[in-house]
C-alpha cells in the first residue's frame, strides 16, 4: 500500500440511535413570556392543607388516624382503629412520583405504619417537609447536606405536588454544589417529573446551566431520556438556541451557554466505535462534518469534525487510503535501520510490511507480548531458533 490509515486506537466516537423527530413544539423564547416548561417550573409552593377526611388529624396533640391491623407492608387500610401519632419518622415517594406517604411513629405500643399523605393534616407534613423544600428552593447545599446526614428516614427522591424532586429544582436553579450533594447521596439522576416528563438534565439544559449539565453527565445521568413530548435535553437545547436571536448583545451570553450545553450533551451521547473510513466531507468552518463508515457495519453517519480524532481527519484531508489493521504478525529491521511490522488487514487478503509509525501501538504491544511468551516457552523447552520466524517474519 502506498499509504495507510488507521490504527484502531484512533477510532473515535459514534452516535447512538436516536428516537424519531418529535412534532413541532414551542420552546423558551427570550422575546416571549411563554416557556417550554410550565410557568410553575421553579416556583416553590408552601405545603397546602389537605382536604379533611373522616380520619385526618386535626392537630398534633389530638391526631387520630387509622392504624394497621391487617397486612399491606405496614400501610394503613380500611380495617383499622384509631391511634395517636408521635411524629413522622420516614418518607417515601409513591410509584411514578404520584404522591408521598409517611412512616408514623405512634404514641402507644403499636409498630410504626406507612400512611398516605392524604390522611395526614397539612401542618404535620409541613413540619417534616418544609426544611427540605426550603433548602431546595434556596439552593442551600449546606442545609440539604445537614438534612441528609440527619438520617431521619427521608426519601431523597421525595416529590412535591408537581411530582418534582429536589434534584430537579436545584438543577434548574443552576446550583452545582446542591447537585453534587444530592447525586452523591444517591438521588435518581434520571427521574422524570409529572409535569412533562422532565429530568434534571432537561431542567439544566432548558434553563441554560452548562455547569450543571456537565456535572450531571459526569455523575452518569442519561442524556437520551426523553420527556413526554419525545425531546431529549439535547433536542431541547437546540430548539432554544434556534429561537435565541443572533447578533443581540443581550443574548450573547445565553447563546454561549446553550452552545456549551449542546457540546456537552453531544459528547455524552456518543460511544466509542471503530472507524473504517471517512467517505465524504461537507460544510465550512465550524459546521464541517464528515460522513463516517463504521467497522461494525452500521449505516454511515455525518459526524461533526470536532468529534472525530484529529489523526483521521488529517489523513483524510491528505488523501491517504484507509484500511483497518487486524493484527501484527511479524517484525523486521528495514533498510533505513528502522523497525517494520507485517500487518494483517481485515479487508485486504495479503499482509503488508509497514513502518512503525503507521501501525497501532496496541497491536505492536500485543504482538510483542505474544512473541515474548513464545520465546520464553522455547527456552524452557531447550529450543533455540528465530522466534520471529514463528510469525512468518525475518530480521
Amino acid at each position: 500500500m502506498d499509504s495507510l490509515l488507521v490504527n484502531q486506537s484512533l477510532s473515535r466516537l459514534k452516535l447512538s440511535p436516536k428516537p424519531p423527530p418529535p412534532p413541532p413544539l414551542s420552546f423558551f423564547s427570550p422575546s416571549s413570556s411563554s416557556s417550554y416548561f410550565p410557568s410553575h417550573s421553579l416556583s416553590f409552593r408552601p405545603t397546602q392543607k389537605l382536604k379533611i377526611e373522616t380520619f385526618v388529624f386535626q392537630n398534633q396533640e389530638t391526631q387520630k388516624i387509622l392504624r394497621e391491623t391487617t397486612k399491606n407492608d405496614g400501610v394503613v387500610g380500611e380495617e383499622e382503629s384509631y391511634g395517636e401519632v408521635n411524629k413522622i419518622i420516614g418518607s417515601r415517594a409513591l410509584p411514578g412520583g404520584t404522591g408521598m406517604e409517611y412512616l408514623i411513629e405512634w404514641k402507644d405500643d403499636h409498630a410504626p405504619s406507612w400512611v398516605p399523605s392524604d390522611f395526614i393534616a397539612g401542618d404535620v407534613v409541613a413540619e417534616f417537609e418544609t426544611p427540605w423544600w426550603t433548602a431546595a428552593k434556596k439552593a442551600d447545599d449546606s442545609a440539604l447536606k445537614q438534612l441528609i446526614e440527619a438520617e431521619d428516614g427521608r426519601d431523597i427522591d421525595a416529590v412535591d405536588k408537581d411530582g418534582r424532586t429536589a434534584l430537579l429544582f436545584v438543577s434548574g436553579l443552576g446550583s452545582e454544589p446542591c447537585v453534587k450533594v444530592l447525586a452523591e447521596a444517591g438521588a435518581n439522576l434520571d427521574y422524570r417529573d409529572n409535569s412533562g416528563g422532565l429530568t434534571a438534565l432537561h431542567m439544566a439544559a432548558g434553563y441554560v446551566k452548562p455547569g450543571v449539565v456537565k456535572l450531571l453527565v459526569e455523575f452518569g445521568a442519561d442524556a437520551e431520556v426523553v420527556d413526554d413530548r419525545g425531546l431529549t435535553p439535547l433536542d431541547l437545547a437546540k430548539e432554544i438556541l434556534k429561537v435565541t436571536p443572533k447578533g443581540n448583545p443581550m443574548q450573547f451570553a445565553r447563546r454561549l451557554g446553550l452552545e456549551s450545553v449542546i457540546r456537552t450533551l453531544e459528547e455524552s451521547i456518543f460511544e466509542y466505535a471503530e472507524v473504517q473510513e471517512i467517505i465524504e466531507k461537507r460544510g465550512k468552518g465550524d459546521n464541517v462534518e464528515y460522513l463516517i463508515n463504521w467497522k461494525d457495519g452500521e449505516d454511515p453517519e455525518w459526524i461533526k469534525a470536532r468529534l472525530i480524532a484529529e489523526d483521521l481527519v488529517r489523513d483524510y484531508e491528505a488523501g491517504l487510503e484507509y484500511a483497518v489493521a487486524e493484527a501484527v504478525v511479524g517484525t523486521r529491521t528495514g533498510d533505513d535501520r528502522k523497525r517494520e511490522f507485517l500487518v494483517k488487514w481485515t479487508d485486504i487478503d495479503e499482509a503488508t510490511w509497514e513502518p512503525e509509525e503507521n501501525v497501532d501501538p496496541d497491536l505492536i504491544k500485543e504482538f510483542e507480548d505474544e512473541d515474548g511468551q513464545i520465546g520464553a516457552q522455547l527456552r524452557r523447552d531447550g529450543i533455540n531458533g528465530d522466534v520471529d520466524a514463528h510469525h512468518g517474519s525475518s530480521r
